[in-house]
């Protein structure tokens, strides 16, 4: 039986969880999540957690966050005057908005404080900076 490889096109079912044990995702629900090895599409530490894997195999993955969605970065926490805000929104902490990048690519971001006359956004994905564990089950290699 063939072990998953970088190229290969793969299936699996996973539960990803922090270290704490609290569940962020999982496809137990769902179809099985399907990427190719190395494309980019995964993390790199699930990409290499799923390499070596046969059809059928369990495996428990602990992924740092530097082989996960990196760590934080403190210059993508910043102040927007409410001034530059559409006059309709009324920014909450926790609410998620979209921020139009000067490429135009929109990026999502967390409000993480409400002042007078700013908000403080972030940037971060909701994930930086934590310790990953991944149950994964391999399905198939295509």
């Amino acid at each position: 039986m063939s072990e998953a490889k970088k190229g290969d096109r793969v299936k699996v079912h996973y539960t990803g969880k922090l270290k704490d044990g609290s569940v962020f995702d999982s496809s137990k629900d769902r179809e099985p999540l399907e990427f190719e090895i190395g494309s980019g599409m995964m993390i790199a530490g699930f990409d290499k957690a799923v390499t070596g894997m046969k059809v059928g195999d369990n495996k428990t993955a602990d992924i740092p966050a530097d082989e996960g969605y990196g760590q934080r970065n403190t210059e993508m926490v910043v102040e927007v005057p409410k001034a530059q805000l559409p006059a309709d929104l009324n920014p909450e902490v926790g609410q998620q908005l979209a921020m139009q990048q000067p490429n135009g690519q929109s990026i999502p971001v967390l409000v993480t404080k409400v002042e007078t006359e700013t908000i403080e956004i972030d940037a971060n994905h909701p994930l930086a900076g934590k310790d990953l564990v991944f149950d994964i089950e391999l399905v198939s290699i295509n």
